[in-house]
């Protein structure tokens, strides 16, 4: 896949993500920023640029917390 789209795809991903987290769907948006976060980790390895790969790696490990939550805890 193109890193551009990669790029791109990820970022409608994410923005998305925080659009339905306003209107409150949940679990919705955890589903597409997750995407989005994975993209981007994905971008940011294949980039080797360290401070993107920090910013959604540590976001991944937040998202698999709401999954845990919502589909074990409920």
């Amino acid at each position: 896949m193109n890193l551009t789209i990669l790029k791109w795809a990820s970022t409608f991903f994410v923005l998305t993500g925080i659009l339905v987290a306003q209107f409150n769907v949940y679990p919705m948006y955890i589903f597409i920023h997750s995407i989005g976060a994975v993209g981007w980790m994905i971008s940011g390895y294949l980039m080797n640029d360290r401070a993107v790969m920090t910013n959604f790696g540590l976001q991944i490990p937040i998202f698999i917390t709401g999954y845990i939550n919502y589909f074990i805890a409920t």
